[in-house]
């Protein structure tokens, strides 16, 4: 991707997740905020990156079906991860370069019935 492109992008990503997100320590070790309807918990681990799929309620979900990716930002540059289901409520992914431990960025989320949602992280 063409880096003014993929800044635009990350700008419109972060932009579109709602201003009341509120952030909260989650199950895994990482940070839960709002995504639409859903829950997602980062954890990033050097250039693993995990998100854990949650219901309104904070109970898992099953990440069957969903497509996700990860706009998070490291040495203030964006960095973007692909993630994809693996197992029971979690995507995964790698980053191209180490992350912190709660990296700012953003998590888009595709349901499977095509409907959109994105959460930030501060």
């Amino acid at each position: 991707m063409i880096p003014w492109r993929a800044a635009l992008f990350s700008g419109l990503l972060l932009a579109a997740a709602p201003v009341c997100a509120h952030e909260t320590a989650g199950k895994n070790g990482g940070r839960v905020t709002d995504a639409g309807k859903y829950h997602v918990e980062l954890v990033a681990k050097g250039q693993t990156v995990d998100v854990y799929l949650l219901d309104g309620s904070e109970k898992p979900l099953p990440a069957s079906g969903f497509k996700a990716s990860a706009i998070l930002i490291e040495g203030g540059k964006p960095a973007r991860v692909a993630l994809t289901p693996v197992d029971g409520n979690r995507l995964t992914g790698t980053s191209e370069v180490p992350l912190s431990t709660a990296p700012k960025g953003a998590v888009q989320l595709t349901a499977p019935d095509g409907t959109t949602a994105s959460g930030k992280f501060n």
